[in-house]
């Protein structure tokens, strides 16, 4: 495959944003703040957050190089991160429990500070649309669920989804090799990146041809080494892996751990209430587990053929939210905040009515799973029972989003093959489309 042919360069016109537009813009981050502020002391996940400072203080105690002598779940970029949490705070360094108010505010700050980042992102997408810009931006700093997992739980999605959002915008704005560094950096924070490189490795391969996604691919390589490197010698990407293996073929090895997806209905037509193992096998050697990643493998080759056809900033952000929605639908093990990223890179598209009522509904439906699945008060879990009804009609929802996100992937793709021109198809307000290939990171 050879790369795309250049065309005209696109330049939004971003002088409409008046003092109305950004004095909008600033308030409702200073909100946004001033809510995390308030839920940074509170126990969120208690036992995560317990289990993220006895991470911290073995990386504290033993050095970074052995940080994976531990059960660590994470890759390295948490475990800079949190190394650089202890050099703030030496009370970190002898803690062993999340006890301590400001030891947890302390712990949930990094995924609020992204949040606001995330915000940021967005409104940059859409600084053409000046209105839209604030609303996109808003709409994610104040979003419930945004707030649920970061200020209040204390997870950090946030971090790998900015990581993968510096990416897109890298990408999209004719920086192809720093968007490969960002897309590694995100990976190497939480293994639920890893889906979203099937957009961008279809977005390379059609922009730049086989070997300039060679290329970019080799420059994620090599991030990736220098950010194992520490850890290479006491053997951590190896330690790591059967960290990884151990969560997910023991503790985690369930159909669905409170996500509302297809495998929540089957858990819950058949579980009575309970957890079913994924390990069961349905046709000889085929297991639940392996369905899964069937069901993915097939949905994903579809997402990635879609955005090989249409690599505009359009397709790409829809690839990336359908990858994040296929992967949260059809996968086991799924936690209920793993459909995140969607959040985001929907709301990059928000101009497009059809895209908007999507992200709504979207909303809506993952906001109760988070609430139902891990209530704030007794109330909330008694009007929002996980299990039943609810969750039943939520995985349905759930699983009508992906679907909605995959067809308008597959739309996309197949106006970008119909027009012969896709670089110059549907570019979101605020992004330029690339003039050219560009080689230099």
């Amino acid at each position: 495959m050879t790369a795309r042919a250049a065309e005209p360069v696109v330049v939004p016109d971003v002088g409409g944003w008046s003092r109305t537009h950004v004095a909008l813009l600033i308030a409702g981050l200073i909100v946004a703040a001033i809510v995390r502020l308030a839920l940074l002391p509170t126990p969120g996940l208690r036992g995560d957050l317990d289990q993220f400072v006895l991470w911290v203080h073995g990386i504290a105690s033993g050095g970074l190089p052995r940080a994976y002598d531990q059960d660590l779940a994470f890759p390295p970029v948490m475990v800079y991160l949190w190394a650089a949490l202890t050099a703030i705070e030496p009370a970190l360094r002898t803690a062993t429990d999340a006890g301590d108010p400001a030891i947890r505010a302390l712990l949930k700050t990094p995924a609020s500070l992204a949040d606001i980042g995330l915000a940021l992102g967005v409104a940059y997408a859409l600084r053409a649309r000046p209105g839209w810009a604030v609303a996109g931006a808003v709409g994610i700093a104040l979003h419930p669920a945004v707030i649920d997992v970061s200020a209040w739980w204390g997870q950090y999605e946030s971090i790998y989804v900015l990581g993968a959002l510096i990416a897109y915008l890298l990408a999209v704005g004719g920086r192809p090799g720093w968007a490969a560094v960002a897309l590694t950096i995100a990976v190497l924070t939480k293994p639920q990146a890893v889906p979203l490189v099937v957009p961008f490795a279809a977005w390379y391969l059609a922009r730049f041809g086989l070997a300039g996604a060679v290329r970019f691919g080799l420059i994620g390589g090599a991030t990736a080494l220098v950010l194992w490197l520490p850890f290479l010698a006491a053997g951590g990407p190896l330690a790591w892996i059967g960290n990884l293996a151990e969560y997910q073929g023991g503790i985690f090895a369930v159909l669905s751990l409170r996500a509302w997806n297809p495998w929540w209905l089957v858990q819950e037509a058949v579980g009575a209430g309970e957890f079913i193992a994924d390990g069961a096998a349905i046709a000889g050697p085929l297991t639940l587990r392996a369905l899964g990643y069937l069901a993915a493998l097939v949905t994903l080759g579809i997402v990635f053929l879609s955005v090989l056809r249409a690599p505009t900033p359009r397709g790409l952000a829809l690839g990336l939210a359908a990858a994040t929605l296929v992967t949260f639908t059809t996968l086991t093990t799924m936690h209920e905040r793993y459909a995140f990223a969607a959040l985001v890179f929907l709301a990059l598209l928000l101009p497009d009515r059809r895209v908007l009522a999507l992200w709504l509904v979207f909303s809506f439906v993952f906001t109760l799973n988070l609430l139902a699945a891990i209530p704030p008060t007794p109330e909330v879990g008694a009007a929002l029972p996980v299990f039943g009804p609810l969750g039943v009609v939520g995985s349905i929802v759930m699983t009508g989003c992906m679907l909605a996100s995959v067809a308008l992937v597959i739309e996309e793709g197949r106006r970008a093959q119909a027009s012969q021109a896709p670089e110059t198809e549907a570019v979101p307000p605020g992004l330029k489309s690339l003039d050219r290939p560009r080689t230099r990171p």
